[in-house]
């Protein structure tokens, strides 16, 4: 359950720094994240549901589920991510008008950016505080969830540049796909899993394993974008 909300949850932060790394076009980038916000406010919440509710039956793991209410992680998501888009966007629309653009930009953007940072390694400081012992006392379970997701990234950036490629897309704007699509919002997935199934709950584990998997992992990512580049986009 703890993968299946990791692999729904689609990228929304980190995916711009990769983009930046391996030479990708930024506002293309933006414009992908923008839409992948929106898309997890609308959907998140049926596809986790409907994954974790309904798929399991159809392998025959009904014995083994838990019946989640579909408001709980409806919940989950306004909360988490619907709230802060929601003040952000207000703040884009009303602040502009009363202390200007040119103040917007410049002064109240990069005074409150630093948030997310901050409240990321809070949030992870915590995390770990609980599950860092877990961690070190459970290696082989860290290596059952860093291989799927290992397969995962691994796959569905090859596929998605492969893909664009194929469509002749350029490499910048091939690279802002590639790494939206393999790149993974881990905070939304452990804020639904702690609110679903509480901070020590083994999908609250699998969230706190993500991103140390996927950090090394979209590096590595970042090189071979750059190899493919000079493979098959050279002048």
């Amino acid at each position: 359950m703890g993968l299946i909300l990791i692999g729904l949850a689609r990228c929304i932060a980190m995916v711009i720094v990769w983009n930046d790394l391996a030479g990708g076009n930024r506002e293309y980038g933006a414009l992908l994240v923008a839409f992948n916000s929106i898309f997890q406010l609308l959907t998140y919440s049926t596809y986790a549901w409907f994954f974790i509710s309904i798929v399991p039956d159809w392998f025959g793991l009904q014995s083994t589920m838990i019946d989640i209410p579909f408001s709980d992680i409806a919940y989950s998501v306004i909360i988490y991510l619907g709230i802060p888009f929601a003040f952000g966007y207000a703040s884009s629309v009303i602040l502009p008008r009363f202390k200007g653009t040119d103040w917007y930009n410049r002064r109240f953007i990069p005074a409150i950016s630093p948030m997310t940072l901050y409240a990321l390694l809070f949030t992870i400081i915590i995390m770990f505080s609980v599950k860092g012992e877990s961690i070190m006392q459970l290696p082989f379970e860290v290596m059952t969830i860093a291989i799927p997701l290992l397969i995962y990234f691994i796959f569905m950036f090859l596929v998605s540049f492969i893909c664009a490629k194929s469509l002749n897309v350029p490499y910048d704007k091939n690279t802002a796909i590639s790494f939206t699509a393999t790149g993974n919002n881990f905070e939304l997935a452990i804020a639904v899993s702690i609110a679903l199934f509480g901070i020590h709950s083994p999908q609250a584990f699998v969230g706190v394993i993500g991103p140390l998997i996927e950090v090394p992992a979209l590096i590595l990512l970042v090189k071979l974008s750059q190899f493919l580049k000079h493979r098959f986009y050279s002048a």
